[in-house]
């Protein structure tokens, strides 16, 4: 099991309690907790995006977005090993060519750490505040992932699709020529449809463990027999496709290293393959703590007997 962290600081989620030190972070409580993260091997720490929040839904959504882009280059200055995930990329708000310049730097930079991860969005005032269509932006959104597949690494990108097209173009950097890992966000049936066919793995929000497994059952019935791969990749079995699950609420393997594990175990159960984890914490140094016992859960839980 993959471990990554919600990153502390970056985003107050109202739906979780923030202890003052979070409140009041900086880039230097940032930078510590990434660099303890990559001692501890964990596999990645996220950044989501917002540009601007309406001020009557921020009591739900939370106010607080650093820009993913800026923090994660911060952070890759920093440390050497650990991913660095958007969390998410909302892709109508950007022309594919600029996500693949944007975070292709931050590749090339970084050496080949970027987890990509994408969003169709889901706030019309934030969109219609920067310009963009509302409506139609599922189709566009699939669009602009199939462009980002087809340019990412490619230093003269050439795609042409329902929504994008271009060609005779120079854009350097736009990544180390890899396979970018591409996680879709998202709470909905068709958000994981959208990561099976267009991406490597799926990454919801706000979900509970009753909702999630009934959508990954569902998910499964579907795809038996099925081969799911208009313009993408889904029933390619030779294909590693990650299930990330953030695990609510927030855990505590400190104090009950046992549930911890248990709640390990259950989404597991679901065909997890890897978690985005939030912790109870009161200070730097407890949240750090936190993360040290929870990977010793883990490392018991994989280990022999």
């Amino acid at each position: 099991m993959q471990l990554g962290i919600v990153t502390p600081i970056v985003n107050l989620n109202p739906r979780f309690e923030s202890p003052a030190w979070e409140r009041d972070g900086t880039i230097a409580d940032v930078v510590a907790v990434a660099r303890e993260a990559e001692r501890l091997g964990y596999g990645w720490l996220s950044c989501p995006e917002h540009i601007a929040i309406p001020e009557d839904v921020a009591s739900v959504r939370g106010g607080r977005y650093w820009d993913p882009l800026v923090t994660l280059s911060y952070v890759a200055a920093s440390t050497t090993r650990i991913g660095l995930l958007s969390h998410v990329v909302v892709l109508g708000y950007h022309h594919p060519l600029e996500i693949v310049k944007r975070y292709g730097t931050l590749d090339v930079a970084s050496g080949g750490r970027v987890v990509l991860g994408v969003g169709v969005g889901s706030l019309r005032a934030e969109f219609e505040l920067l310009g963009v269509d509302f409506d139609g932006r599922g189709a566009r959104a699939d669009d602009a992932l199939r462009a980002i597949r087809a340019s990412f690494g490619q230093s003269t990108p050439s795609y042409i699709g329902t929504h994008y097209r271009y060609s005779g173009l120079l854009i350097e950097p736009s990544g180390i020529d890899r396979h970018l890992p591409i996680w879709v966000g998202g709470r909905t049936r068709r958000s994981l449809r959208r990561a099976r066919q267009l991406g490597d793995g799926w990454i919801p929000f706000g979900l509970s463990h009753a909702e999630l497994k009934a959508m990954l059952d569902q998910e499964a019935t579907l795809e038996e027999g099925a081969t799911l791969d208009e313009g993408g990749r889904a029933g390619d079995g030779a294909r590693h496709f990650d299930i990330v699950l953030a695990p609510e609420p927030a855990l505590d393997p400190l104090r009950d290293p046992e549930a911890a594990a248990t709640t390990v175990a259950s989404y597991a159960e679901l065909g997890a393959t890897a978690l985005n984890l939030r912790f109870r914490h009161r200070s730097r140094d407890h949240y750090m703590e936190q993360m040290a016992a929870m990977a010793e859960v883990t490392a018991h839980a994989s280990g022999p007997g």
